[in-house]
């Protein structure tokens, strides 16, 4: 999953939860880990394959994949240059207007393109939605967001490049484990010529972790392989299921627009809970209240589009009052798991709309 760092904040998957297509991390000084300074040592890389190898084989991988990929694996000086190259947040820094990100993300290339896709795919969305509840045009908005339908999934070598960055080390504890994830999966039959996508270890069409892959991928074919790399199917599947697994309700909206009157009363509704996870994207949301509430408090849909008196929502004014705002319900939250950014779960939420339409 790509990074939206408008709130100032990391998006990952939930293991881990989500993708790290351009993941963006904060430069150390070399001074401060001793394995940055070393990194360029093609000696002191293969040592270290060595010893990533007999963790590996305390989780379960078999000697003789470790035999086959290890000699085949070569330090990448490039993820390295991209990883540093990425833009450092700040939790401290101001949060840019939605509005912009809305018109890039939303605009009509995506939503022609996703409407297109959405036809062509109907009869495997509908069976998907059938076994899971997860709408056909939310699966295609992440699909869309992600890879823009498939178009660009990166073609880094993902063994490699995690091994890479793994040895690298600033981040060693993360990127080992799904180094370790890809060798159980090429132990698993996943083959290794398959394993192409972003710089940062984000693969195939969903762009999932190694990690994610192993949990949650799923064979939208009934072949025995989940190949979210060529197979559509499969990764519709996949999208679904992640959806499923981080808690998705059948049949509830992810949120609506609404128009907020001026005399409300924002601080008597403001958020008084800490979240564990991505807490500047959380505290931006109100009080929990039901819609009946919400009504009863002036705040009335902007659109067409209702929710129930008795579900529960919350408020989020994303470019300040007076301004379009939204009351987003527990399944903007699992979109929140796929990427936690405000930006990203409105933006995905909004194409979903437009797809359906």
């Amino acid at each position: 999953m790509r990074q939206h760092i408008e709130e100032g904040k990391f998006s990952m998957r939930a293991i881990t939860a989500i993708a790290f297509s351009a993941l963006a991390f904060f430069t150390l000084p070399h001074s401060l880990d001793d394995n940055v300074a070393n990194a360029q040592s093609p000696s002191g890389f293969d040592n270290y394959l060595q010893e990533v190898g007999r963790k590996a084989v305390q989780q379960g991988v078999s000697q003789r994949t470790l035999d086959r990929v290890l000699p085949s694996l070569t330090y990448n000086p490039r993820v390295i240059e991209l990883d540093r190259s990425q833009p450092g947040g700040s939790m401290d820094s101001p949060i840019p207007p939605f509005a912009p990100y809305k018109q890039r993300h939303v605009d009509a290339a995506r939503i022609q393109g996703g409407q297109a896709k959405y036809r062509q795919l109907i009869s495997t969305l509908a069976d998907v939605e059938r076994q899971t509840g997860v709408p056909g045009p939310i699966i295609m908005a992440i699909y869309g967001h992600e890879t823009n339908y498939g178009s660009y999934t990166g073609n880094f070598d993902i063994p490699r490049s995690l091994a890479t960055l793994a040895y690298e080390g600033r981040r060693r504890a993360l990127f080992e484990s799904e180094f370790i994830a890809v060798l159980k999966m090429i132990d698993k039959g996943v083959p290794q010529s398959a394993m192409k996508g972003s710089w940062a270890g984000a693969m195939g069409k969903p762009q999932f972790l190694p990690s994610v892959y192993l949990r949650l991928a799923k064979d939208g074919t009934g072949d025995g392989y989940a190949d979210i790399w060529n197979s559509e199917a499969d990764a519709v599947a996949s999208i679904a299921n992640y959806f499923v697994n981080a808690g998705w309700r059948r049949g509830d909206p992810w949120g609506i627009a609404v128009r907020v009157p001026v005399s409300l009363n924002r601080e008597a509704i403001d958020n008084k809970t800490v979240a564990v996870r991505c807490p500047r994207v959380h505290e931006r949301h109100s009080q929990w209240k039901t819609m009946a509430e919400w009504r009863s408090l002036g705040v009335v849909p902007a659109t067409g589009q209702r929710l129930n008196d008795d579900t529960f929502a919350t408020l989020l004014e994303p470019d300040g009052p007076g301004q379009t705002a939204y009351l987003l319900t527990g399944n903007y939250r699992v979109i929140l798991d796929y990427n936690c950014s405000n930006f990203y779960g409105l933006s995905v939420g909004l194409l979903a709309d437009e797809i359906r339409s």
